[in-house]
């Protein structure tokens, strides 16, 4: 049987996702609402969809799997609003469906830890936002019997996002708020744990997805920064920092984000377990310049 997969919000981390299944012979279907993305995404072999826009009756129809990437709003989760009648029809025609969700849904533990058992607390509109869009899925696979697994994922990081390129044009900054940590997650880390899941169904599971050392983000620019063999930027202190509001709402939560359970119900070993290894790796395949 083809295995087919649908992503909705043809981005970053699913580009990342869709290499993989494209060279193990899967059809991948993604959208995008950049219709100059629809030329990248046919040379990798994916099948553009424009949308909001397209009608994606027919994929929903093909679909085995689908992901569903797109960050909800105000008004909620797009996909569900304009296609979860459609889904929920495709009911046991589908072996899984992925939800990316962000660890953004536990709030701020002063820099405690937090597992996937740990009571959803947003700080941030968004936050709420994600928690709202993950009750809905969860609504909705429990009334259709749907297989839905979400993946809170840390922040993002890869080839092309990172470091490297604020401090080659002097934006880098390191701000410093005491006790402030981050989780992170390399992109090809979180795409094998998405094609484990895959590999291993296991609907209602919730997995964060993360590496295995929270820091504070000024020692993530300093070894960045001694990598290149660039000067390391001046602290500044987080209270007096000139900030947007959007920036500083990056500060709003610290917490450490446990990662065992993609380790032992996945099988996955990370391959950049911590900053260093992925800083190390993107320090060897980006341009100096």
């Amino acid at each position: 049987m083809e295995k087919v997969m649908l992503i909705f919000g043809h981005g970053y981390t699913a580009s990342v996702l869709s290499r993989g299944l494209i060279a193990d012979g899967w059809r991948v279907i993604g959208t995008t609402r950049d219709k100059d993305r629809l030329d990248e995404m046919r040379r990798m072999g994916v099948e553009g969809r424009l949308w909001p826009g397209a009608d994606l009756h027919d994929d929903i129809g093909a679909a085995t799997h689908i992901l569903q990437s797109i960050a909800p709003g105000e008004d909620g989760d797009p996909v569900l609003a304009a296609l979860g009648h459609e889904i929920a029809r495709r009911g046991k025609g589908l072996q899984w469906i992925g939800y990316l969700s962000t660890t953004a849904v536990y709030g701020d533990h002063h820099g405690g830890w937090v597992d996937e058992d740990t009571p959803p607390a947003p700080a941030t509109r968004r936050g709420h936002w994600r928690v709202a869009a993950e009750r809905a899925w969860q609504d909705l696979a429990r009334k259709n019997d749907l297989p839905l697994h979400i993946f809170r994922l840390a922040g993002i990081y890869g080839p092309g996002r990172g470091p490297f390129a604020k401090l080659r044009n002097g934006t880098a900054r390191r701000i410093i708020k005491p006790g402030q940590v981050f989780s992170r997650a390399h992109v090809e880390d979180i795409a094998q744990v998405l094609r484990a899941s895959i590999r291993r169904p296991d609907p209602g599971a919730i997995y964060n997805v993360c590496d295995d050392e929270a820091a504070p983000p000024q020692d993530v620019i300093g070894f960045a920064a001694a990598l290149l063999g660039m000067p390391v930027p001046e602290a500044e202190d987080f209270a007096t920092a000139d900030m947007t509001p959007m920036a500083r709402s990056f500060y709003a939560e610290s917490k450490k984000v446990r990662n065992e359970r993609i380790k032992q119900d996945l099988g996955v070993t990370l391959i950049y377990p911590t900053y260093r290894e992925g800083l190390r790796a993107l320090a060897a395949i980006e341009p100096s310049r």
